[in-house]
């Protein structure tokens, strides 16, 4: 995908996401623990920043009751 397409689209191609984890992986699924854990998040409101890339897009929609994009630049 060339630049001009990437910019339509809202994304760009080296940028960076930043993830909060907004609930508690208590009761949920171990799949769902490794993925939150995956993403290098342990506590409750604790914020990460990574690079944004169709691997970390998915896992963020694989738990999106667990955490949320704050930014993404």
């Amino acid at each position: 995908m060339d630049e001009t397409r990437a910019k339509k689209r809202g994304k760009s191609k080296s940028g960076t996401l930043k993830i909060k984890m907004i609930g508690s992986v208590i009761g949920c699924r171990e799949k769902q623990r490794q993925t939150v854990r995956g993403l290098g998040l342990r506590r409750l409101h604790q914020i990460v920043e990574r690079q944004d890339t169709p691997q970390t897009r998915g896992m963020v929609k694989k738990v999106p009751h667990l955490v949320a994009i704050v930014e993404s630049t």
